[in-house]
């Protein structure tokens, strides 16, 4: 049995290694760019100045050198040989997936670039007109540049390189063309055009047609986000990360706030309310599968299980909707349970009585499943002919059932063992969000809807080590429950 053990831990490691790097993948090809979610209502806004939004790229490229994204995402990269091994230092992912597409279709990356860099002068050069009247132009032409950072399309990229030319070829603006400022925009608009004309003229799409691979070594995000910046025979300076393996999760995306403090506050709250719903559900629903199963086809069976399949059927979030607006509530007279929250963390009474509703709704729809699980192995395991053995020999019907038939039929309820510690875990997200229970499930949805990657994936990472352990832990239980079963070669 140990040497199973080990052979199965052995296997976890590359199981989990492909899971995080599966999730790692996702966490890449997810929408949205975390630096500036984080940098949401900073300096990156700008205020029309310079100076601002020159503030506000700084800050951009030091909050994503903090946060590990200047590096390349993994050890190598299966590309072709049109694309550079710096594109990762591009600051704005936007910008960056921009370049990628252009690269694809056009192959020829020096001239890319050089077309990049004069669209960021004429950008900048923006800053310099203050002047009241030409207000709407710049904003225009500024609108335009930021259209120009996410088409790739020939057709569109021309479109709005000519809505610029447009509008700086007007009279008003050659007349101020000994104007400094004015002279770098018409100059800055009059360069994007020519550099754009030789991308098209020097395309080189064979060059997107060569593969190439290329390595980064361990300087890389997953390197960083697994095993951390110091090396695991050094303790970890102020501010270097430590990696997941040694339980640093990074830091959320909204707030700044580690992952693990996050996780802590919530996890708590969904363990406690999930091993309540677990000890209730298999407490009450295994004795109504014996008894069923001892009383098939009688009244006994037929009521019960008729109404067990009516709680089956009925949704959770629909239960506690009802509950809420009638038994929480004084329009109907009936406010006998509070309506949501936990209560006064410090009394025990106050809690449980906050948590009767919530368990209640994750406990009512799981008898059904459990009892007829439980009903089905005793029916299978009564005909065999050990338990007839028995009853040939005038045993009681108690003594057979809870004896002799009841350990040989736990088979099918120690199977879904294995998926309850990852539902602890997880948490019921329905639940959780109706009754406003700060726990995983309800940081889940949060982290979805707000795209707070580190935290869903941290989750998501633990709910997969905790259903590979689950499967280990019930395979343990089988062969302690039933002694015939042997995990060898014999």
């Amino acid at each position: 049995m140990l040497k199973y053990i080990l052979k199965r831990i052995l296997i976890f490691i590359p199981t989990l290694l492909i899971i995080s790097i599966f999730l790692f993948g996702l966490s890449n090809l997810a929408p949205g760019d975390p630096v500036e979610l984080r940098l949401s209502g900073g300096l990156a806004a700008g205020s029309g100045q310079l100076a601002d939004q020159l503030a506000g790229d700084k800050a951009y490229i030091d909050l994503q050198k903090k946060m590990g994204l200047d590096l390349p995402n993994f050890y190598f990269k299966i590309s072709t040989k049109a694309y550079p091994d710096t594109l990762h230092k591009i600051p704005k992912k936007n910008e960056r997936k921009n370049l990628q597409k252009l690269i694809a279709q056009y192959g020829n990356w020096e001239d890319i670039y050089i077309y990049y860099s004069s669209l960021k002068k004429l950008e900048y050069s923006l800053f310099g007109v203050q002047e009241e009247k030409y207000k709407s132009d710049i904003r225009e032409i500024r609108e335009n540049c930021i259209e120009l950072y996410r088409v790739y399309d020939s057709n569109k990229i021309i479109e709005k390189i000519e809505e610029i030319n447009k509008i700086t070829k007007q009279e008003s603006w050659q007349l101020n063309q000994q104007n400094q400022n004015f002279d770098k925009i018409i100059q800055n608009s009059k360069l994007i055009k020519d550099k754009y004309k030789k991308v098209q003229e020097r395309e080189n799409k064979i060059a997107n047609k060569i593969p190439k691979i290329i390595w980064f070594g361990k300087n890389n995000q997953y390197h960083r986000w697994l095993f951390g910046e110091a090396p695991w025979f050094k303790k970890a300076k102020v501010g270097q990360s430590k990696g997941f393996l040694r339980l640093d999760f990074g830091y959320s995306y909204l707030d700044g706030r580690p992952v693990s403090s996050i996780i802590l506050d919530a996890v708590r709250w969904t363990v406690i309310i999930n091993l309540i719903t677990i000890i209730i559900s298999y407490i009450i629903s295994i004795p109504i599968g014996v008894f069923t199963a001892i009383k098939k086809g009688k009244l006994f069976d037929k009521i019960t299980t008729t109404i067990l399949f009516m709680l089956y059927s009925l949704p959770s979030f629909w239960v506690a909707t009802i509950l809420i607006i009638f038994i929480t509530t004084d329009e109907y007279g009936m406010n006998f349970f509070p309506t949501y929250g936990l209560g006064n963390l410090e009394s025990f009474w106050d809690l449980s009585y906050h948590l009767i509703l919530p368990i209640f709704c994750l406990v009512y729809g799981s008898f059904a499943f459990i009892s007829r699980q439980m009903r089905g192995s005793i029916l299978d395991v009564i005909k065999q002919d050990y338990i007839r053995t028995a009853q040939a020999k005038g045993l009681k019907q108690k003594v057979i059932i809870w004896k002799h038939a009841f350990r040989n039929s736990l088979i099918p309820i120690i199977t879904m063992f294995a998926n309850l510690l990852p539902w602890m875990i997880s948490g019921s997200v329905i639940v959780e969000i109706i009754f406003s229970i700060p726990g995983m499930g309800q940081a889940s949805y949060t982290s979805v809807i707000a795209r707070n990657y580190p935290v869903l994936f941290t989750i998501v990472m633990f709910s997969a080590i905790l259903t590979i352990v689950g499967i280990l832990l019930a395979d343990i239980i089988y062969a302690l429950v039933d002694p015939r079963i042997k995990f060898n070669k014999k």
